[in-house]
């Protein structure tokens, strides 16, 4: 994986300290959407918001991990099982977020289980559609500098967060507006391929870091 670019130490170490610093809000922030999200989502029996709530969770437990890997770069000998290790278990994450998802989603289908207004679900759709994208690029920023797969696949986890808030926000207002009910499990059903695609990338160690072609 590596690029042959070697950093100095303190350019290094400034960067992974603030990788820490997003992992740590990404782990805060994620804690309080998942929580209400999962709430708000089994109130009003939507599939769309408590399936957000389990991505928010996991990338709780995906921050979780880089804060190991990002701990453990100052041992270079460590640096590259550790970095490997992080990969799959965010791919991990993933995949199980994608079974559960369309598990619920066709079960809600078939029963046609129609749920309730969310004010609360779109408000926080909303509001991580505007913080998902800022706390992606600063992720990217410190990938590309300290040259980690781990933590580009975990700034696509907070990427495709704001691919879900954009559909989740979208099936939310089409229930609410126009009372689609199924707006809310096909949106959910939506987010599958995606989180699938990233879920395999994760598992086979390909990441944009890899191939240099981060922007």
């Amino acid at each position: 994986m590596s690029t042959g670019v070697v950093l100095p130490e303190t350019n290094r170490a400034v960067a992974v300290r603030r990788g820490r610093y997003l992992e740590y809000f990404t782990i805060a922030y994620n804690s309080l959407e998942g929580l209400i999200a999962l709430v708000a989502g089994v109130v009003a029996g939507s599939i769309a918001l408590v399936g957000f709530g389990f991505d928010s969770l996991i990338e709780v437990t995906s921050g979780t991990v880089l804060l190991w890997r990002l701990r453990a770069d100052v041992d270079e000998s460590r640096r590259e099982r550790v970095e490997a290790v992080s990969l799959r278990v965010v791919g991990a994450c993933f995949v199980v977020l994608a079974i559960y998802v369309t598990y619920d989603s066709i079960k809600s289908l078939v029963r046609g289980d129609a749920p309730d207004e969310s004010v609360v679900g779109i408000v926080l759709a909303a509001v991580s559609l505007v913080i998902m994208p800022l706390l992606v690029r600063a992720k990217r920023k410190v990938a590309r500098t300290i040259n980690s797969g781990a933590l580009m696949a975990d700034s696509k986890q907070s990427e495709l967060c704001t691919y879900l808030s954009a559909i989740l926000l979208g099936g939310l207002l089409l229930n609410a507006l126009l009372g689609w009910w199924w707006a809310d499990p096909v949106a959910a059903l939506i987010m599958v391929p995606l989180i699938v695609k990233e879920g395999i990338d994760a598992l086979r160690g390909e990441t944009c870091c890899d191939e240099g072609a981060c922007h």
